[in-house]
């Protein structure tokens, strides 16, 4: 299994030049790219590839300080700057590696049992959803009718009774994964470098069979995806001591289990 990891943007919705890569940004003394290391390394993950552009020395002295090396193998995009398609075409030789691959964005704070249950869903075509979501243009959503997945996309076009929030994480079969990568590429030579790269994603499910893409539901668990400031705020103020009230308990189960 491999896994695919984007941390190249510039965050520049953030508002804050002096901010880091996101993949950077700390809570509670660890950055989100240690917590992802520690949390797939927990599920057994051997390799991930994360792509880099924005300071990304600052990224892999990081992954120096972890000790991360040898799991963490860095992919440099130098278009950083234009649309996050050409990072996902930049994960082109994992995802074209013959092996399922798990999709991520880097600039995620979030509960360990997600990535355990993506992992573990019999759904070999799988997103995280949350079902707990709002309103807007911003959040990505997996459109669902007759509870087959039909569209996924900020702006979907498709007819749904009801939709969930994208968390950002994936996981694809082999061919799904190379297809997503194929319509990556086409679309990029096709001059459309400002798109958002879910478009790839969104066309290869449209021309799938229906049932080819499911969704697993982790409404409850706390998470939250870095893009504004306002995030910023949530995760510290908000998702970061659910995380450590949750680590707590976890703990206490487990020495109760031994005792």
């Amino acid at each position: 299994m491999r896994v695919g990891i984007l941390g190249a943007g510039v965050g520049r919705r953030l508002n804050d030049v002096q901010l880091p890569p996101k993949v950077l940004l700390r809570f509670g003394g660890k950055t989100l790219l240690e917590r992802h290391v520690e949390i797939l390394r927990g599920q057994g993950i051997e390799r991930i590839d994360l792509v880099v552009g924005f300071r990304a020395e600052e990224v892999a002295a990081e992954i120096a300080r972890i000790g991360a090396g040898d799991l963490v193998h860095t992919q440099f995009n130098p278009h950083f700057e234009e649309g996050a398609i050409i990072s996902y075409a930049t994960l082109k030789d994992a995802f074209t590696a013959g092996e399922t691959a798990v999709f991520m964005d880097g600039d995620v704070l979030y509960d360990s049992r997600m990535m355990a249950r993506l992992l573990a869903s019999p759904q070999a075509n799988c997103f995280l959803m949350d079902r707990q979501t709002e309103e807007g243009d911003d959040p990505v959503k997996l459109c669902l009718r007759d509870e087959v997945l039909v569209d996924f996309h900020k702006r979907p076009e498709r007819r749904y009774d009801w939709w969930g929030e994208w968390v950002g994480f994936a996981r694809f079969s082999p061919e799904i994964a190379a297809a997503t990568i194929a319509e990556a590429e086409r679309l990029i030579a096709a001059g459309h470098r400002g798109v958002i790269y879910e478009d790839a994603i969104r066309n290869i499910l449209l021309d799938a069979p229906p049932g080819s893409f499911g969704v697993e539901d982790i409404t409850g668990l706390p998470w939250v995806e870095i893009d504004f400031p306002e995030d910023l705020e949530r995760a510290r103020q908000e998702v970061f001591p659910d995380l450590e009230a949750a680590a707590r308990t976890s703990a206490v189960t487990a020495r109760a289990r031994r005792a």
